[in-house]
């Protein structure tokens, strides 16, 4: 579970600029991906089981240009992990 929430901290802070990161399915295998702007997984045949965005709008209010700690925020007090299991399973 670290390991995970590690490379999706590192995909959704070295997204340039506005985008997401996202943890997918793909051929029955999870991995973790970042997309730009309006880019969506789907559209590859990946499956999203969540993600995390990294708009400004997202976390500026909050944390003003402290990305890292909102993504170790997120991951750690919203993404309810027992429900990304069950939907990847």
């Amino acid at each position: 579970m670290e390991a995970c929430k590690k490379e999706v901290a590192g995909a959704a802070v070295s997204q340039f600029g506005s985008g997401w990161a996202w943890l997918v399915l793909e051929a029955d295998k999870m991995k973790v991906v970042k997309t730009s702007n309006t880019d969506v997984p789907l559209t590859t045949g990946m499956r999203p089981l969540f993600t995390v965005d990294v708009w400004e709008h997202a976390y500026y209010p909050d944390y003003q240009n402290r990305r890292s700690d909102y993504v170790n925020a997120v991951l750690d007090r919203l993404i309810n992990w027992e429900f990304v299991l069950q939907n990847a399973g």
